[in-house]
């Protein structure tokens, strides 16, 4: 037997700064309804600072392309809605263009009422936002898309014949995207980098020019939630540098069932990301694709299902749950895999396809129930393409059913007594948490899985995290939940709890907290089973989060 998991994960709260407004006070930058242009180089944006807000009307709006804003490292000009939620719907080629900025964020922040302030409902042909025509150092959250044709984000400056944006030219830098929904795409729900790494020829000045283009360094891609996408739910390629992939929810990805366009989260060519913490599940394609250069780890991830329902009777239509390739690993680079949960995947569990790279390790998975077990048996759990592969297996679980797997009820938590506790491979790569973000190791040893068994209620962990951040424990809860913050100074702290969607369900405040540390108690017995999402705003600082309510 096997059974599935609902949205259980937890994702790593945020912490960030947003600017005030005082009631009834008119903004000094506002883009109305109407405007569908802003450019910092023209009035009144000329006189925009680093640091300032350029604030968009609420309401329902059509297309509108922001270009020409520079701010600082430590002073980013801010694009955020005012007034309540800013609808996009528009029969244009795409929702929110950026170009040409640098030190920018856009976010939907600005409504506590909203988990999503910003909306891109409809988008004729195109992308719902984009971010492109060297952008670099910028942050996008707290934005919904749904109904694009093609893809519901573009972060990347694809190179031509003017070759400023090649990879001699230019980088982009401090690439952020989190906290946000994007569901129902024609393409890839988040599309992020070029997948052309080894370069694409262009005909320039009459000539066959091959143009690469620019890599992509300090990449953080967290806190994501992907529904529905026709091709990849997420993809990033050419991050070469710094670059992590964590935290996200994929749902249901590769609806169109396009050739090569078929994964959970790919690391496309060029990449080397840590990719991790991730629940993908119930997908058309692949769980996770590597085609990077290698040097990276992929771990703590939850992949349910992964192709399942891709041709359901014709296991010559392989899927699987990790798939690992040379597309462009950097000779003796080394992947590391530990600490996965693959359930169910439609054929391997992993299918680990690279020879040029030396030294691989997978340990410390679980894998259950593959599709191909029928045809290959136990090799369906690890497959390895050519025996001259510089693998190492050890240490994981591999069973055709999860009932001596030592699962708690309705989830894939570890109870008292399950085989995978302790019986991890020695090494965890500086792994030192789990997929709850709960320590790693507590007992003798690395536990086998996503998940690090700990003392307390059966399947719940109760151990309290040790960072300043806001962290909810326990988590998952059944009756109370406790959620520990850090605020720099006194102010009124505002709790907000909203469902995945991101309708607010819940409010309440604490007046005139003092900084520093504080606890708020939050009774949930009376919530539905699921996942929910929080934010606590005190001041000018808020923190967001995750929490998973149990039965």
């Amino acid at each position: 037997m096997y059974y599935k998991l609902i949205f259980l994960i937890l994702l790593v709260p945020v912490l960030f700064t947003f600017p005030t407004i005082i009631r009834g006070q008119t903004p000094r930058y506002l883009i109305g309804l109407n405007d569908n242009i802003a450019e910092g180089d023209n009035s009144p944006y000329d006189q925009v600072q680093p640091g300032d807000t350029v604030y968009i009307q609420s309401g329902t709006r059509g297309y509108l392309r922001i270009r020409d804003f520079t701010g600082s490292q430590d002073n980013p000009v801010i694009f955020m809605n005012y007034g309540g939620v800013v609808t996009v719907n528009t029969s244009y080629n795409y929702g929110i263009a950026v170009s040409n900025c640098r030190y920018v964020r856009m976010t939907g922040s600005g409504d506590p009422g909203n988990f999503y302030g910003v909306f891109i409902q409809h988008v004729g042909n195109g992308a719902g936002i984009s971010f492109g025509e060297v952008c670099s150092d910028f942050e996008l959250d707290h934005v919904k898309i749904t109904d694009d044709p093609i893809a519901g984000l573009y972060a990347k400056t694809d190179p031509d014949c003017s070759f400023t944006s090649t990879r001699n030219n230019f980088t982009q830098f401090n690439t952020r995207i989190h906290d946000n929904y994007i569901e129902s795409t024609g393409n890839e729900g988040l599309y992020i980098g070029s997948s052309f790494y080894n370069g694409e020829t262009f005909n320039c000045n009459g000539k066959d020019t091959i143009l690469f283009p620019s890599i992509l360094s300090g990449v953080r891609v967290y806190n994501n939630i992907v529904k529905s996408s026709g091709w990849d739910g997420i993809q990033v390629s050419s991050a070469s540098v710094d670059c992590q992939v964590y935290n996200n929810v994929v749902m249901y990805d590769s609806q169109a069932e396009v050739n090569s366009q078929m994964t959970g989260i790919i690391l496309g060519g060029g990449s080397k990301c840590d990719c991790y913490n991730n629940n993908i599940s119930e997908g058309k394609g692949d769980g996770i694709e590597d085609h990077g250069l290698g040097g990276n780890r992929v771990f703590n991830n939850l992949i349910i299902d992964a192709g399942r329902t891709y041709f359901p009777n014709d296991l010559t239509k392989k899927k699987f749950g990790i798939y690992v390739s040379d597309v462009s690993v950097q000779h003796d680079s080394s992947f590391r895999i530990l600490f996965n949960d693959i359930i169910n995947p439609k054929c391997d569990g992993i299918r680990f396809a690279s020879v040029n790279s030396k030294n691989n390790l997978i340990a410390s998975n679980a894998i259950i129930n593959p599709g191909d077990f029928i045809l290959e048996g136990n090799a369906s759990y690890v497959e390895v393409e050519d025996p001259s592969s510089d693998v190492l297996i050890s240490n994981n679980y591999f069973a055709v059913d999860t009932s001596g797997a030592g699962f708690a009820p309705n989830s894939y938590q570890l109870d008292a007594g399950s085989p995978l506790i302790d019986a991890g491979y020695y090494e965890n790569e500086g792994i030192d948490f789990d997929f709850l973000n709960n320590p790693r190791p507590q007992g003798t040893g690395n536990d086998i899985g996503a998940y690090e068994y700990g003392s307390g209620i059966t399947g719940i962990q109760t151990i309290k995290p040790a960072s300043n951040l806001s962290h909810p424990f326990p988590n998952p809860a059944r009756t109370q939940l406790t959620i520990a913050y850090e605020f720099s100074r006194t102010s009124d702290v505002q709790l907000d709890i909203y469902t995945l969607e991101g309708l607010r369900i819940f409010s309440t405040v604490q007046s005139s907290v003092p900084g520093g540390k504080h606890t708020m108690l939050v009774e949930v017995q009376e919530l539905q089973s699921g996942l929910y999402m929080y934010s606590l705003r005190g001041g000018n600082e808020v923190v967001t989060g995750k929490f998973i309510k149990t039965e």
